[in-house]
């Protein structure tokens, strides 16, 4: 268009996606917000509604540490972008919801535009009553092998805990040891049903990065010793220490053949990777706080990770994790989707379609869900024998009760859910 003429005319039948109206005669009537903490986690779900009546899907949008944000995100900025279009167009809905803000690439936008592009997903797969992974290309594999957490703290106890969960079944065990002394990251006492729950570490106790980087490879040497070598060991250093203490605690860690080790680097360290590589075979897992394509492209391009494991919702939804999958796939880099406690499990649920529709498709992280939450959450996919397996219902597979949902409000938290702060010895702010 030449500056300042007359724009020019849209063919009639390009008129409704000008408009935003429903070819199919399916659309968007409304989206809502549900928040809930079944087990004390602060949730966001998304509940997209159609002009069918009855029909409607599920997405997980949580952002724990910023909840009400993306709350506000959607009812007040997608919600009236979004009423009207027809459901089927998914893509497009995604694209444009990704411009819509003009700045991009955040967690508070990419967990709200989750949310509802999980939910058309669900609704497709309802539609077309098959489960969301036949609508990504069908299963690759009967189900989805999981790894869970070991903790405790000293070496012996961890065994103990990798003992209990490998007679459950489990052969992917991702190990923690606590620090004497120090505030450490992945340990916590045990609770009621026998499962060390992972959480954040709200203890003020400060933080040595000098003192766990000497720790760890006891604990391995301990475990590979006394568990002996079928069982895959893991472990997350969460971004805790100076990049040249990540590389040389990957070297350190070689003859312990780990499974993965994960998020050495923050993402602002990214230009380490290839020094690590020079040092280290240990294979490693990094993902979990990138929101941004410029963060994670490169390193798949340069053969520098062996795992993605980003956050779905962070980065947008299946929608952009199936594409990222398959961009994975070329490069020999396997998934291992973010699956902590803070992933709703509508959010598991994603997670599994794409696990199961990804012939590159490495493992998947499992956190404990518990009984009041696969109550609130019905049809809550299924661990057994060490895997997450489909109930092969269509769409996500999953419904929400609303009512039981309502009775879990969101607990009183001193900084309204903000990650808690990490100070080393000298007082200064460490990287979470």
């Amino acid at each position: 268009m030449i500056e300042g003429g007359p724009e020019p005319a849209i063919p009639p039948a390009w008129e409704p996606y000008r408009q935003g109206d429903s070819i199919s005669g399916v659309a968007i009537r409304d989206v809502r917000v549900i928040l809930t903490a079944p087990e004390g986690i602060r949730l966001v779900v998304v509940k997209v509604e159609t002009t069918e009546p009855g029909l409607y899907g599920l997405g997980c949008a949580t952002f724990t540490q910023r909840p009400l944000a993306v709350k506000t995100a959607i009812e007040e900025y997608l919600r009236p972008f979004l009423i009207g279009r027809d459901v089927h167009d998914i893509e497009d809905i995604w694209q444009a919801s990704f411009v819509s803000s003009y700045w991009r690439s955040g967690p508070v936008l990419n967990n709200a535009m989750s949310g509802v592009d999980m939910a058309l997903w669900d609704i497709k797969g309802k539609i077309a009553n098959l489960p969301v992974y036949q609508l990504l290309g069908g299963k690759t594999r009967e189900a989805a092998e999981v790894y869970v957490h070991a903790s405790g703290p000293e070496p012996a106890a961890v065994e103990e805990h990798c003992r209990e969960l490998m007679v459950e079944g489990f052969r992917y065990l991702r190990c923690q040891v606590a620090v004497a002394g120090y505030s450490t990251y992945g340990v916590s006492g045990r609770t009621k049903d026998r499962h060390y729950r992972v959480s954040i570490d709200t203890r003020q106790e400060r933080w040595s990065p000098e003192a766990y980087v000497r720790r760890v490879p006891e604990l391995f040497e301990h475990l590979r010793s006394a568990l002996g070598p079928e069982v895959e060991l893991l472990h997350d250093i969460h971004e805790r220490v100076p990049p040249i203490h990540a590389i040389r605690l990957a070297s350190e860690l070689d003859p312990y053949r780990l499974f993965f080790l994960e998020d050495p680097f923050a993402p602002e360290d990214n230009g380490y990777f290839r020094q690590l590589r020079q040092h280290s075979v240990t294979p490693i897992a990094m993902g979990e706080l990138y929101v941004n394509q410029a963060e994670y492209v490169p390193l798949i391009q340069q053969r520098l990770i062996d795992f993605i494991r980003v956050h779905i919702s962070d980065i947008g939804g299946i929608t952009p994790a199936r594409k990222l999958a398959a961009l994975c796939e070329w490069f020999g880099v396997r998934t291992a989707w973010h699956g902590p406690g803070d992933v709703s499990p509508v959010g598991h649920a994603a997670n599994l379609a794409l696990d199961l529709s990804s012939s590159n498709f490495g493992i998947q992280e499992y956190s404990f869900i518990g009984e009041r939450s696969r109550e609130v959450f019905p049809g809550t996919p299924e661990v057994r024998d060490g895997a997450m397996w489909s109930n092969e219902q269509s769409g996500l597979g999953i419904d929400l009760d609303e009512a039981l949902a309502a009775r879990y409000p969101y607990p009183e938290h001193p900084v309204n859910g903000a990650w808690p702060e990490v100070r080393r010895v000298d007082g200064g702010v460490q990287k979470p």
